[in-house]
């Protein structure tokens, strides 16, 4: 962000942080949906893999179409602590997807099938996704029913793309 004197502003720590559950409810959707679409068709390997190479490339899109669509570019790059600051608040996206990542790899350890490994995979990653909307509504300084519903929001989400992903590849594929 440039300043009127061509200096640049650093972001708000609550832009910051606002941004970071975002990328934390980005990251469990992205999760979800790769260990359900992949689940049945790769090995527990190729599937983690591929959770977390899908993350990466997620979160540098996302990344550069932030940063080149900031209004008060004109006609410059960021300075590097900019880019450092904003790759930094948006890592959660990638970080996300540990939790049911592990989960995956250790049920498949324990023995499950892949398939069913992807499965517990999937159920942590919508866990993760709850825990992120309760966050993010807690942040809101929601409270009551708006809180439960805020939460709700994002399990749903979680649990409809999920239910999407079923359909598509278990019905129309």
């Amino acid at each position: 962000m440039t300043r009127a004197d061509g200096g640049q502003r650093r972001p708000r720590p609550t832009a910051r942080a606002g941004q970071r559950r975002a990328a934390g409810i980005y990251g469990a959707i992205i999760t979800a949906a790769v260990m359900t679409a992949g689940g049945t068709a790769l090995a527990t390997t190729p599937l983690a893999l591929s959770v977390l190479v899908t993350l990466v490339v997620y979160w540098l899109a996302e990344q550069y179409a932030e940063l080149l669509g900031e209004p008060d570019r004109l006609g410059h790059w960021p300075r590097w602590t900019h880019i450092r600051a904003s790759l930094a608040a948006s890592w959660p996206m990638v970080t996300a997807s540990f939790a049911p990542l592990a989960a995956l790899i250790v049920a498949r350890l324990a023995g499950a099938s892949a398939a069913n490994a992807a499965n517990v995979g999937v159920a942590v990653a919508l866990l993760v996704l709850t825990v992120h909307g309760w966050s993010a509504g807690r942040a809101a300084r929601l409270r009551g029913w708006q809180l439960v519903g805020a939460t709700a929001i994002a399990a749903a989400l979680g649990v409809i793309m999920v239910v999407l992903k079923n359909l598509v590849i278990n019905h129309l594929h």
